[in-house]
């Protein structure tokens, strides 16, 4: 492996002129915001009434003044209750507001902190330029400079990794088990046990039963007895996680203002606690959405449909591409030629092909700051009321955590010596700011190190950890559902094609040989991401037996994470399929399968809550105002327009990497 270059050279974009498809993509976003006409400004202003936005804001200040309520008297009066109040001598720093209170910048709507806090009322946005972060703005501007752009294909949003809220349909007719049962299963019937204050209610309240309803059958994988969750419904499975964090939301409203409506637009929501195959197995989820888009194809004039996936929901997507073409009583029979039939483009939006590593060390120990996706209401919840054993058992019964799992080992994430991503060894790098001084390389391949021992592992060795303390079920069964490696040949590759272990992974599958079918690949760049850890092991006799060292380095255990280019979530080497597939045919792309890829750098507004029109981050991008124009532009069947563009590295590394033919 080659001598690597240190990331985010932005500094020297104008020298990599030649790598990039164009450095300029023609946007709004990256054009004068000034662009948006006072008329447009005043239009999206006026329709803004305050009183009802007020309105809004009452209710959701009193449901939260509720709930601290209820939480305060629930642990004045039950002294069992696995709650410390801070020392009374911390409230003089305010220390202990850091761990004791969620990040209301994530939860509170970003317009509410500004009129309250700041006095940014809609009196005094007037004054201001339009800001490209609110409902509509992206869908009026489009329309007013081309009104072609319509409606064309139908669309299909496949979400993430825990953002699809879960709802309990169990009732029981034994007078018996209702006797015995901690849980009451009517009194729950038809509740957000996930995506809701509910959810954070019933953790607080009945932790016992709301970790029995959750957690899947160990021997099935599927509903455990006595309960049984199913993804919400509709739009409304992922508009927003609780009141105020929207997830779709601005780009069903954008789309909207295009003409899109429930006959041509849908969110396949699923149960991704499931593995991928269980989701066919219990919901017949693949066979629904090979059966919709089938309709939708007949029922609209033979349009194809076009597929947005974001993080979790592109591994679905790549999944389901090869399920739809494959033959077996579980999958979908539908031939080699349906794909290049029915779907005109797959939308990958920051996508976890290949896995996110902060997902390792969730299942060895129970990490979960910013692990797989949880935006900051689920994430306190979590680690506020469940302890670090029982967030590792929770997680090792959803079995679609362990596709989140880094895949390709050395090749993609380096060895002990090497990684693409290295930050470098200089003299610089190499000062008492800088963490690996204390190992003797700078390595990101050295993915787990232990503090007290020396040991270092990189990625594949880290599975080592998950396993070895987990029990068989979940050995067993993650085996069966996933592959995390490399296929040696092409051979290999048409031969994996048929079995659902291996599509998961596109390092061991091929794209469907639809030579007309398009993918643009969007994510951000330019965030800080977790990318390797320092562990020490536990003095402690209980689970787990190892745990990140947070005291390494001094510092509050600034040097026990590593970080690396990303958008906060995943690392720029998920990403690499994009660029493989890029390079035109190829034992990866039989067909040739059209490849977009335009890198979003990661500009968030200070003072927004959210990140505003230019934020990158992982969840937020689906909040960006180029993020959405290119959709809009994508469903219009004007995709064409959009330009590539290259920020990173990353086309580079691609190119250099070992690859096995």
């Amino acid at each position: 492996m080659p001598k690597h270059r240190k990331l985010n050279k932005h500094n020297k974009q104008d020298s990599k002129t030649q790598n990039n498809k164009s450095s300029n993509t023609k946007s709004l976003t990256n054009n004068n915001e000034s662009k948006l006409s006072s008329e447009l400004a005043a239009e999206q202003l006026s329709n803004k009434k305050y009183h009802e936005k007020r309105r809004i804001y009452f209710g959701f200040g009193a449901i939260l003044g509720l709930a601290i309520a209820l939480i305060m008297g629930h642990i004045a009066t039950n002294s069992d209750t696995d709650f410390n109040f801070p020392d009374i001598d911390s409230f003089s720093t305010l220390d202990f507001l850091e761990s004791w209170t969620p990040n209301l910048a994530k939860i509170i709507p970003k317009s509410l902190l500004e009129d309250e806090m700041f006095g940014f009322s809609s009196k005094n946005r007037k004054k201001n330029k339009v800001d490209l972060s609110e409902d509509f703005v992206i869908g009026k501007y489009l329309k007013k400079m081309d009104n072609s752009i319509t409606a064309k294909y139908p669309v299909i949003m496949v979400p993430g990794v825990i953002t699809t809220a879960l709802e309990s349909w169990y009732i029981s007719d034994n007078e018996e088990e209702q006797k015995t049962s901690a849980c009451n299963s009517e009194s729950y019937y038809r509740k957000r046990l996930w995506g809701s204050i509910f959810m954070l209610k019933t953790m607080i309240f009945d932790k016992k039963c709301w970790l029995k309803a959750l957690k899947l059958d160990e021997s099935t994988g599927l509903d455990p007895q006595g309960f049984k969750l199913r993804a919400v419904g509709g739009f409304e499975a992922t508009d927003f996680f609780i009141p105020g964090y929207w997830i779709w939301n601005k780009i069903l409203n954008n789309l909207g203002v295009l003409g899109y409506d429930s006959n041509n637009m849908l969110t396949a929501a699923y149960d991704w606690r499931l593995a991928y195959l269980d989701l066919e197995v219990r919901d017949k989820y693949f066979s629904k959405l090979k059966a919709q888009i089938e309709i939708w194809y007949k029922t609209h004039n033979e349009e194809k449909v076009v597929i947005f996936g974001h993080s979790m929901g592109v591994q679905i997507i790549y999944y389901f591409l090869k399920w739809v073409e494959s033959e077996g009583p579980l999958y979908g029979n539908g031939g080699e030629n349906w794909c290049n039939t029915y779907i005109d483009s797959i939308v990958d939006i920051s996508g976890s092909a290949l896995g996110a590593p902060k997902a390792v060390p969730a299942l060895i120990s129970g990490e979960m700051k910013d692990t797989v996706q949880l935006n900051e209401a689920a994430l306190y919840g979590l680690e506020a009321f469940l302890n670090k054993k029982e967030r590792v058992d929770l997680l090792r019964h959803w079995f679609g955590i362990p596709a989140m799992l880094p895949k390709g080992g050395s090749l993609i994430w380096g060895n002990k010596t090497h990684a693409w991503d290295d930050p470098g060894c200089s003299t610089a790098n190499l000062s008492d700011s800088f963490p690996y001084r204390n190992y003797g390389n700078c390595s990101y391949g050295d993915f787990i190190r232990f503090s007290d021992t020396n040991e270092t592992y990189g990625v594949d060795a880290s599975f080592d950890f998950i396993n070895r303390d987990a029990p068989e079920w979940y050995v067993n069964r993650t085996n069966y559902q996933y592959s995390y490696g490399v296929a040696d040949s092409p051979e290999k590759l048409e031969e994996n094609n048929h079995d659902h272990k291996y599509w998961s992974n596109p390092l061991e599958f091929q794209l469907p040989k639809a030579p007309d079918m398009k993918i643009y690949c969007f994510y951000g760049v330019g965030n800080p991401t977790e990318r390797s850890y320092v562990y020490k092991h536990s003095n402690l006799t209980t689970d787990p037996p190892f745990v990140v060292d947070y005291e390494f380095g001094g510092q509050g255990g600034s040097r026990s994470v590593f970080l690396t280019d990303g958008d906060g979530t995943l690392p720029l080497l998920t990403h690499t399929m994009c660029h493989k597939w890029a390079e035109g045919v190829s034992a990866y792309n039989p067909a040739g399968v059209q490849v977009k890829i335009v890198e979003l750098k990661h500009e968030p507004k200070k003072y927004d809550m959210r990140g505003g029109a230019k934020s990158a981050e992982h969840v937020d991008i689906l909040g960006s105002a180029e993020l959405n124009e290119y959709l809009l532009k994508i469903a219009s069947g004007k995709g064409e327009e959009i330009e590539g563009r290259i920020l990173t590295d990353l086309n580079i590394w691609v190119k250099e990497m070992n690859w096995p033919f």
